[in-house]
């Protein structure tokens, strides 16, 4: 395939682009309408990222807890924390919401104050009966003070989960139905009929509600991705324009690239229809980041076709010289940026095989675009007017340059040692790097649901789940006292944990039913000991009320058991201390040849689906750098060449990583994307580089020195545009209200810049440093891509057209 890559494969792409440009337009039309037909395909997602593969160990046995007790993440909470809410028409306000949830097809089951009932003991026919602590409504104040006493004082079985007896704080707890809680159902439901219905209780009775649960969170999570997508899109198009149009000074231009880059984008949004992929946090990035690429594709073109009109005036064989030299630049600088996504579709996490799936094809799209777009819409434009061509002599760039060059030929030891105190530094500050799991850390922060989350976890400590299932080995194993003895021990061991609510399982209902055996004396609550158990539970059996209670603590063949805790938002490090602990418990009171306990739940999954991800950065970076390193290899056919390409672009990489770790900013699902992005960038530049250094050693008979200052001046400015276009567009991230989108924009940002910089000063040196050593004649002479035709292919073509 590369030996196609040639001058003469390169003419005859040009001919055939500009002979048939009608058909061409044509084409790309047609093929932005079928790629415009499959956006009706795309999906947004419903549900958290799932970080691991489908077999991993962790997603097994979370979906075996599936299996046995149905999706855990069904749950929205509603929550008042307002001394006025206890007063008759605000409580049974309060209530009324609630009943009003009742009526819909998406809801399960509402429970409020209003639903919770009391174990009475019934003598005559030995069972328990439920009867409501409201039985209608609330009539007096007198009814709302013995209501206060009862719940938050005799009855603790219901303490910490529908109200906080401690502060007053009261909450209202919707159970969706499970089979729509990931489907956009939820979605539908939550913003057109929830919402709306909340806000207008809220504007009656002017108290504050509260408002969380993983679905609430994850559809104004999702809604929230939606609406960035255009801002996104819009920013970077006027980041990037505007920028664009500075450097040229021409509407014509920089309408051009416009039009480039949003049949790029109509392509973006096409594949991820075509190939049915959800619109994630991490896809939602590729459309705005197919305009940043694409840019500086329109930079090389426009500004190769506009040196060459200067230079002879020649529409046609600019156009033609603008295909043959920049194309197959443009077309390695592509596919190596392409290759530096491609790395992800390696791993084995589904979230990011779309990710780099998405991306490397939208970036050889948008390579196909500028090369066929830009040259054809030139034939029918008129020549560039002299102030069009101004900015090829701007000063301050020619000044920025001769400093470069001034450096590397005099400064050398201060390049060198300023490169060895960075490296130094960064290794420093990547050892105080952290991992982050948490399932709410990246979610904006400045929304009120972001608010009410952090809320929850004050009064009730989290609201992501975590599950421990038992499983017995028998059936009805569950029930028996030693089992229920060795599962209260556990939960006292949870509820010592600061990080955990209090757990929620069948021992507070045994506990319960021994309260109400004891006329609902609060000092019962407790496990029934080995007298008690057997005409308690023979109380309880006969209650059909009791069979609905336990139905969600325990199986139906009472073989599985569960104890669910809400976690708050906390670190990595700490998420591992708390499992271990609670492992360490398990392994003493559970004995393996009896029991078969796990740990699960949404919160765990992420935070180990984070570890696998930092996992598969070291492995999609490391074959990056190998991918690169072999294109390198096959370029320049010199090992030495290889190493020195490298080190300006792994720098860069380091740097970031030490900035990551002086700032606190951890590794995490959003920012493990930063190195892989930003190193299939970067080279592009060194390739630029080292094809210009190569064509300059040639036609300056070998003499390195000023072979690498005459690359230096030449590709300089090209750099140092596409590298100012980079960063400002990568600084268009820095807008979203995600913190990980944020941090993933400046840190792209920020290495870009530093790559520019150590391509331009640091490798130069190398290259004269090691200048014996590099400048192989047989090995530079005859490269095997000739990426940048020599002034000889050019006259070989101007005698070829004077033939014709």
């Amino acid at each position: 395939m590369f030996k196609l890559l040639t001058t003469g494969f390169w003419e005859a792409i040009a001919r055939l682009i500009l002979r048939n440009k009608i058909f061409i337009l044509i084409a790309i039309v047609l093929t932005t309408v079928f790629f415009s037909l499959q956006w009706k395909h795309m999906r947004f997602t419903f549900t958290e990222a799932n970080l691991l593969p489908d077999d991993h160990e962790v997603n097994l046995i979370y979906n075996n807890f599936l299996d046995v007790f149905g999706e855990e993440g069904n749950l929205i909470v509603l929550g008042v924390k307002d001394s006025s809410l206890f007063s008759v028409k605000e409580l049974n306000a309060w209530n009324k919401l609630a009943d009003s949830f009742k009526g819909y097809d998406e809801v399960e089951s509402v429970l409020s104050i209003k639903d919770l009932q009391k174990l009475v003991k019934n003598t005559k026919e030995e069972k328990f009966d439920l009867e409501p602590f409201i039985k209608d409504s609330i009539h007096s104040l007198k009814e709302i003070d013995l209501l206060q006493e009862e719940l938050f004082k005799q009855y603790p079985f219901y303490d910490n989960f529908l109200f906080n007896a401690e502060t007053k704080t009261i909450r209202t707890a919707i159970y969706l139905k499970k089979d729509i809680v990931n489907t956009s159902a939820r979605k539908d439901y939550i913003l057109d009929d929830f919402l709306p219905k909340v806000q207008k209780f809220e504007a009656e009775t002017g108290l504050d509600v509260r408002i969380s649960g993983m679905p609430y969170i994850r559809t104004l999570n999702a809604t929230t991705i939606v609406g960035e997508i255009p801002i996104f899109i819009g920013a970077a198009l006027f980041v990037t324009s505007l920028i664009f149009f500075l450097f040229f000074r021409s509407f014509r231009a920089t309408f051009i690239s416009l039009i480039v880059v949003c049949f790029g984008v109509m392509w973006t949004f096409g594949i991820i229809g075509l190939l049915g992929y959800e619109i994630t946090v991490l896809t939602a990035l590729i459309p705005p980041l197919i305009i940043v690429i694409g840019i500086p594709n329109c930079v090389f073109l426009i500004n190769k076709y506009q040196q060459e009109v200067k230079s002879h005036g020649n529409k046609v064989r600019s156009l033609q010289r603008v295909i043959t030299k920049v194309g197959n630049a443009t077309l390695m600088t592509n596919i190596t940026t392409a290759s530096g996504f491609a790395t992800f579709i390696l791993t084995e996490s589904k979230l990011l095989k779309e990710f780099g799936i998405v991306a490397s094809l939208s970036i050889i799209a948008i390579f196909i675009l500028c090369l066929l777009i830009i040259p054809i819409l030139y034939t029918f434009l008129p020549y560039p007017k002299e102030r069009h061509l101004e900015h090829l002599n701007k000063r301050w760039i020619g000044a920025f340059v001769n400093w470069m060059e001034n450096m590397v030929k005099h400064r050398k030891i201060t390049i060198y040692a300023t490169a060895l105190l960075l490296i130094v530094g960064s290794i420093i500050g990547i050892y105080q790097i952290k991992i982050s799991g948490s399932l709410i850390e990246d979610m904006p922060q400045d929304t009120e649901f972001f608010r009410d989350i952090r809320f929850f976890e004050t009064e009730f400590n989290g609201i992501m789940p975590l599950e421990i299932m038992i499983d017995t080995k028998r059936k009805k194993g569950v029930m028996k006292l030693a089992t229920l003895k060795r599962m209260e021990q556990l939960e006292e061991l949870i509820h010592d944990i600061p990080e955990l609510s209090r757990p929620i399982s069948v021992v507070g209902l045994v506990k319960y039913s021994k309260q109400a055996y004891y006329n609902g004396n609060p000092k019962y609550y407790q496990l029934p000991t080995s007298q008690e158990n057997n005409f308690i539970l023979s109380y309880a059996k006969n209650s059909t009320s009791n069979v609905d209670m336990l139905s969600n603590f325990v199986d139906s063949t009472g073989q599985y058991a569960r104890i669910t805790t809400f976690m708050k938002d906390i670190g990595t490090a700490k998420m591992e201390r708390i499992q271990e602990d609670l492992q360490t418990k398990i392994d003493k009171v559970f004995p393996k040849e009896r029991y078969n306990v796990i740990i699960t739940g949404k919160a765990l999954v992420f935070q180990k689906g984070t570890k696998y991800l930092v996992k598969n950065l070291a492995i999609s970076l490391t074959l990056a750098i190998v991918l690169i390193a072999l294109f390198m290899a096959y370029l320049f056919r010199s090992f030495r060449m290889i190493i020195v390409s490298l080190i300006p672009n792994l720098l860069p990489l380091l740097v970031t990583a030490g900035l990551m770790g002086y700032l606190g900013v951890p590794i995490k699902p959003s920012t493990i994307l930063v190195f892989s992005i930003a190193f299939g960038i970067s080279v592009d530049d060194t390739i630029h580089f080292l094809a210009k250094y190569r064509q300059e050693l040639q036609a300056n008979h070998w003499k390195i020195r000023k072979s690498v200052y005459a690359a230096l001046r030449e590709t300089g400015v090209s750099m140092i545009y596409t590298s100012i276009v980079l960063f400002f567009g990568f600084s268009v991230f820095t807008i979203s209200s995600f913190g990980g989108t944020v941090a993933l924009g400046a840190l792209v940002s920020i290495t870009l810049l530093f790559a520019m910089l150590s391509n331009l000063l640091l490798l130069p040196s190398l290259l004269l440093s090691l200048e014996r050593n590099i400048a192989n004649k047989e090995v530079l002479r005859k490269p095997s891509i000739n990426i940048i035709p020599s002034e000889d292919d050019d006259d070989e073509e101007e005698d070829s057209e004077q033939k014709n």
